[in-house]
């Protein structure tokens, strides 16, 4: 068996850590690059050698082939593992490696041109017999000029893109060329290639993929499906294999097309096949993603192949030794993606300053994260922060396992989409597999009315004598900061107002030791349980009113404590004490909330500006465009109004609650 030496990896985060661990265990040394900002990451951590590439603007670092190529040659590097993103499927990227003799760890060049090009794609499937979605590619007037004459709705993508980037419905002409342009910016920055593909839209389907190994000996096979119906913005957030939606024979056929797609190129690497399928089990062709999938994980967990092991061995020339007969789908996965963001706000990216991080214990469970620790999230990168893997022997048990482990998931500081998660598998729509592609696009604000009412039923004095406990347990061991200075002697002040997500509440303190304790909240009476050596990592077991209870508690230097009950988060403040900083930003804080400000909403950079000083705007112009984790972002006007100031210019980097704009007063 042949075996590299050692291999470059030109990625980050949750991929570049997967690909290095897989790498150790057939003994093969790890080169990482990393940009400007990154020095801290995990993966830089794990790697054997790891080495600036650039800034962290891509097209200086991830996306700068010269500078990739140049470092794998230094470093004797016999191959580069491109991961997904960047330059994974980038032709020009696989030519580098081949003429500086360097293994790409990927198919062949001619296989990622041909399933690049969307319409060469389907020119190849149309003619192997294989149904598929009828779409173009070109220049904007001729795309303009195929939808005078296309039916709507049109979905435009980014025609050398993937993973859900640079996707948009158009339902209209009116709609079109806005929809193009702006596809076009996000493929350049993120792929950078910035042509786009306009297809016909098929309404409700289920998106469901195959998963192929090619070798360089004419071997290939499938791994099965995993079906990606749940997405958001056109991009997947959970994934499951095997598909609850498609029945053996049609998983069969559709495997059987698969392989009939891959043999027909030579393809020589991991690959996967996406296909729409509509209500009567009707499969087309959507693209060939002709790399590693985010989702790998699900397909792994079913059939125990490591599908990143796979392809270390193929690129080292190794002919490939599983046979379909062995492949086996055992058991159920489901992976969700956990993002920064708020599902509240349109999913708007929430980049920051995490300050608490800790993962979920749980037996059966795999989490792949490009992060140990609460660290900050960079507005330059995608919005995940990992991947929750769970199996199962049923459907049902990796379901209930998911949502008990997103419980216990906790991250305080930004938002994220665990409490989204929480509800999306709990909803009977999920577990009754009525899902399509547009579910969450129609359904979020019911998903989301369900994240308030299960907040409800967690009664406000938990999370407050949670904290209160937690607080009193942290302060005993240090006795200049001791609770008993902060409030005074229990004795004489009885009484600790705090708030509650903004709702201002007292509670008297009638008897507290180190085990048990009598507290009032609004004339009601409480009595509390908890044992000492039961607070620990900011966690904190009690019963109230002989009830059992479990917390995460979190607090940050600006005064506010985070509470997660059950994936739940609430944010407590002290009024008895003083904050060390008086214009504390809340996380998920919109932009305008000030009535003559327009107020950053995340951390990103000002790629377009509308307005000038001096101009009228009326409430919902587009006065700005902020670019946050590779997407484009409209801030609009919050009310009529003249414009004052503009505090920013194109290019100019921003942080959450930074002051763009001033309306005239």
């Amino acid at each position: 068996m042949k075996i590299f030496n050692k291999i470059l990896i030109a990625n980050r985060g949750e991929i570049a850590v997967r690909v290095i661990k897989s790498a150790k265990k057939l003994g093969i040394q790890t080169v990482a690059i990393y940009s400007d900002i990154e020095g801290d990451s995990l993966h830089v951590k794990l790697a054997d050698e790891a080495y600036c590439i650039g800034t962290s603007d891509l097209a200086d670092s991830y996306l700068n082939i010269k500078k990739i190529i140049d470092l794998a040659k230094k470093t004797d590097s016999e191959a580069i593992h491109p991961g997904y993103g960047f330059l994974s499927e980038n032709p020009d990227f696989v030519d580098a490696c081949e003429q500086n003799n360097i293994a790409f760890v990927g198919p062949h060049k001619k296989a990622v041109l041909m399933m690049g090009n969307k319409i060469e794609a389907r020119t190849l499937i149309h003619d192997i017999g294989i149904p598929y979605a009828e779409g173009k590619t070109g220049t904007i007037a001729e795309l303009l000029e195929f939808g005078k004459s296309a039916i709507f709705p049109l979905l435009v993508k980014a025609a050398a893109g993937g993973g859900g980037k640079g996707m948009r419905i158009v339902r209209s002409m009116n709609e079109l060329e806005q929809a193009i342009e702006t596809t076009s910016r996000e493929a350049l920055s993120y792929f950078g290639n910035g042509d786009v593909f306009v297809e016909k839209f098929i309404e409700n389907p289920r998106h469901i993929e195959i998963q192929v190994i090619g070798d360089n000996h004419g071997n290939a096979i499938h791994l099965y499906d995993r079906e990606c119906s749940v997405q958001r913005r056109y991009q997947k957030i959970v994934e499951e294999s095997p598909s609850p939606t498609i029945n053996q024979e049609v998983r069969e056929e559709m495997g059987m097309a698969a392989v009939k797609i891959a043999k027909n190129i030579n393809y020589n690497n991991a690959g996967t096949i996406e296909f729409l399928v509509d209500e009567a089990q009707n499969f087309y062709f959507l693209e060939m993603n002709t790399r590693v999938q985010v989702e790998h994980p699900v397909t792994e967990m079913v059939t125990g192949i490591d599908i990143v092991e796979q392809q270390l061995l193929i690129a080292a020339n190794n002919p490939l030794k599983i046979k379909q007969e062995d492949v086996r789908q055992t058991g159920h996965a489901i992976e969700s993606r956990i993002y920064a963001e708020n599902p509240a706000n349109n999913f708007m990216p929430s980049p920051g300053d995490m300050f608490f991080y800790k993962e979920p214990n749980i037996e059966g469970i795999r989490i792949d994260t490009g992060i140990e620790k609460a660290c900050e999230i960079y507005p330059n990168f995608d919005p995940m922060i990992s991947k929750l893997i769970v199996w199962g022997e049923t459907r049902e048990i990796a379901t209930r396992k998911s949502i008990s482990a997103l419980q216990n998931y906790i991250i305080h500081g930004i938002d994220t989409n665990i409490s989204y998660l929480i509800s999306l598998l709990s909803d009977k729509n999920f577990t009754e597999n009525l899902i399509t592609t547009t579910f969450c696009d129609n359904h979020s604000n019911i998903i989301i009315d369900a994240i308030d009412k299960a907040k409800k039923t967690i009664p406000n004095y938990l999370p407050l004598i949670s904290y209160l406990l937690y607080d009193f347990n942290k302060s005993t061991d240090n006795k200049e900061d001791s609770v008993w200075n902060k409030i005074g002697y229990w004795r004489e002040v009885m009484e600790i107002k705090m708030t509650l997500d903004e709702e201002e509440i007292s509670l008297k303190i009638n008897e507290i030791n180190n085990q048990n304790a009598n507290i009032e909240i609004d004339g009601e009476i409480f009595e509390v349980k908890v044992k000492l050596k039961e607070i620990e990592n900011n966690k904190i077991k009690l019963t109230v009113n002989n009830s059992y209870y479990q917390s995460y508690i979190s607090d940050c230097d600006k005064g506010n404590t985070f509470v997660t009950i059950n994936g739940n988060s609430f944010n407590i403040k002290r009024l008895d004490t003083l904050s060390k900083t008086d214009d504390f930003f809340q996380a998920g804080k919109t932009a305008g909330s000030d009535a003559n400000v327009i107020e950053s909403p995340m951390h990103g950079k000002i790629i377009q500006i509308n307005v000038s000083e001096g101009d009228t705007v009326k409430e919902g112009d587009v006065v700005l465009i902020v670019e946050a984790m590779k997407m484009e972002n409209n801030i609009e006007a919050n009310k009529d109004a003249e414009i004052e100031l503009i505090n920013i210019k194109v290019g100019d980097g921003v942080k959450t609650g930074d002051e763009l704009i001033v309306f005239k007063k």
